[in-house]
């Protein structure tokens, strides 16, 4: 049986890139938010985007955060990863920027997002502790095969990384 995630990712930019990953079958995750049910989410304020990301993680062993050009440092990537921290779930980043999207293009490698976020108890940044995947192969094609190979023992690794890491 597939493990229950929670995917996070920088909606705009990335959505084609996510949706191969997720369309995988890997690992059973979360539906996202389309365009207009995100922006209604977002109008009514912070709490009722908390309140979301809260029901969408409800039930998941693990976020996978999907890294492209510029997901670090994103308000709601880090609050994504610190709930799934604070909450006990596995924390895990796989990078897409050499997947292709609907245009055909891939993008620059972003930033390990794990690097601005810092482990309470010992003050280390999180990506000392979590791990964050650049997936190998020269084209999208090699990197998508990649990331459907290694995807699932990366979130059982995380899991186990998280029980080690109270």
């Amino acid at each position: 049986m597939a493990r229950q995630c929670f995917y996070s990712f920088h909606y705009a930019p990335d959505c084609n890139r996510a949706a191969q990953v997720r369309n995988m079958g890997i690992v059973d995750g979360n539906r996202p938010a389309n365009d207009n049910n995100w922006e209604s989410i977002k109008s009514q304020g912070e709490q009722a985007i908390k309140n979301w990301i809260a029901s969408q993680m409800h039930g998941r062993s693990c976020t996978i955060v999907l890294v492209g050009t510029n997901t670090a440092r994103r308000k709601w990537i880090n609050y994504e990863i610190i709930k799934s921290w604070d909450d006990g779930m596995g924390v895990v980043g796989i990078c897409i920027h050499g997947l292709k999207n609907l245009k055909g293009l891939t993008s620059n490698k972003g930033l390990n997002p794990f690097d601005y976020i810092t482990h309470g108890p010992s003050k280390k940044k999180l990506s000392t502790i979590v791990k964050c995947y650049n997936p190998g192969g020269s084209n999208s094609k090699e990197r998508y095969a990649w990331i459907s190979k290694h995807l699932s023992n990366a979130v059982e690794e995380a899991v186990k990384i998280r029980k080690k890491n109270r």
